[in-house]
């Protein structure tokens, strides 16, 4: 009987001793109360709370080793302007109404990813530059060069004169989870906010954003609520472990500044664009030949789907790898290679991530039952006149589209044909160069790039372009067919 009292009691000691370790570990220490007084003189009571080291995550190896690597890019363009006021065309004549051009600097962030002064940034924050400034953590200076651009994705490639320099590992973003924490690296303000460290976590992923331009981007954005301003643009987004797993890109904001939603470009995209213009100068482009659309309920109900989720295919283009694969119209696709499909942005992410000639592997439904196929992806290279995803239209090598007629008035010009991209080709060859207008082919006026095709095509043995180029000098090349 005693042996039994002796072993409840025993028993008893020991919960309590485990109960309170366990409240102990899980639970912030408070102090006795602290009597203070205020500046009234009136007595008041407060408490303090000691928190152990692993009740918040730490970012300082991600901070310490990812800082070195990301750059403050600062940019010189050139930019037109024109002077249509009567009364200054009356005193000082026709002359000084002409077309005039200033510099204006601009700036913003990038990322080493080569130690040989490779740079990731922002299409946009190069775009149209005549000179590039790059300046890294320590203060070393170097003059940069860009090496290739991507308007569809806003990625650009810039390069500097160096060797050693430090880089960021890239990650997987992929694997990037809602609500995981990550820091974002750049100049928010230009250079007296150089390398700004600012931490949140990962609000969303496949986000899209208006494009009010009306050109078609692939997006598939990581929305984070890491503080970003404009000069973050180009910076890095790394997780925990210091891994690059996107390039900061946008903010939506009605004022221009921070309001709590900053995008990132996924670094799986980055990596594969960054590749190609590394190697080729221009992007290699896979597709898979599909207009989609999104599965709602309705959708689901009539395709007696389980889940509303994936895309469903509204046609499939003839040719493509789609058809080739023996995918069908209303097939709904919900993975690719094993990734789960949630929307058309999730396909474009995805196949935005392989090269021409890559395989993957579909998953999708049909008359309610799952199915599988193999895809091998097709270039998106186009031959002369065809239209590319973002709207232009491919002519020997370059991309074209329209002079807008905001952009016309600026430059003082009727209208013309802008080049907006350039890869090896003809028009590179024939000394070519991007944000050139070209106005006359062969002696007769163009507008648009259809014209230009047209052009051409009459053409029987030579193409000869005249126009102005982005600072307003004329130009004039030719090249035969």
């Amino acid at each position: 009987m005693r042996k039994g009292l002796m072993t409840a009691v025993l028993s008893i000691l020991a919960g309590g001793v485990t109960a309170y370790a366990v409240v102990k570990a899980t639970v912030p220490e408070t102090s006795t109360p602290v009597v203070a007084t205020d500046a009234s003189g009136n007595a008041v009571e407060y408490r303090t709370v000691n928190l152990a080291e692993t009740d918040y995550p730490d970012f300082t190896y991600a901070a310490e080793s990812a800082v070195e690597a990301v750059v403050y890019v600062e940019v010189t363009v050139r930019q037109q302007y024109q002077l249509n006021d009567p009364f200054f065309r009356f005193f000082f004549g026709d002359e000084y109404a002409k077309p005039q051009s200033r510099e204006q600097k601009g700036s913003g962030s990038g990322v080493i990813i080569r130690p040989d002064g490779y740079i990731v940034t922002n299409n946009h924050v190069v775009a149209g530059a005549t000179s590039i400034t790059v300046t890294l953590n320590n203060n070393q200076q170097y003059d940069a060069t860009i090496v290739g651009t991507d308007p569809v994705t806003d990625v650009a490639i810039i390069k500097v004169d160096a060797t050693g320099l430090p880089t960021i590992p890239m990650g997987d973003s992929d694997k990037l989870r809602l609500g995981e924490w990550v820091l974002a690296i750049g100049s928010p303000l230009g250079a007296q906010l150089r390398s700004t460290i600012t931490a949140g976590i990962v609000s969303a992923k496949g986000r899209s954003m208006p494009d009010y331009s009306g050109e078609f981007k692939i997006e598939s954005f990581i929305q984070t609520d890491a503080a970003v301003n404009p000069g973050n643009s180009g910076g890095a987004l790394v997780n925990k472990k210091g891994e690059l797993v996107g390039i900061n890109t946008a903010i939506v904001s009605q004022t221009g500044s921070y309001t709590g939603y900053s995008f990132a470009v996924p670094v799986n995209i980055v990596k594969r664009v960054a590749e190609d213009l590394m190697d080729f100068g221009s992007v290699k482009r896979a597709v898979l030949g599909i207009s989609m659309g999104s599965v709602d309920k309705k959708f689901a109900d009539e395709m007696k789907l389980s889940a509303v989720s994936g895309v469903y295919i509204n046609e499939v283009l003839k040719g493509s790898a789609a058809e080739k694969a023996g995918l069908k119209k209303n097939d709904v696709i919900i993975a690719i290679d094993g990734q789960k499909i949630t929307d058309a942005s999730s396909v474009q992410a995805k196949v935005g991530s392989y090269h021409p000639g890559d395989k993957a592997t579909i998953t999708f439904i049909r008359d309610g039952k799952q199915h599988e196929a193999t895809v091998e992806f097709q270039s998106s290279a186009l031959q002369n006149g065809e239209t590319d995803v973002d709207g232009t239209i491919a002519f020997y090598g370059a991309r074209l589209k329209a002079l807008s007629p905001e952009a016309a008035k600026t430059k003082g010009l009727k209208g013309g044909v802008e080049i907006v991209s350039l890869a090896s080709g003809k028009m590179m060859e024939a000394g070519a160069e991007v944000g050139g207008i070209i106005q006359y082919v062969n002696g007769e006026p163009v507008s648009k790039p259809e014209d230009v095709v047209a052009k051409a095509k009459k053409a029987s043995r030579a193409i000869y372009m005249e126009g102005v180029d982005q600072n307003g000098r004329s130009f004039y090349f030719g090249f035969g067919k």
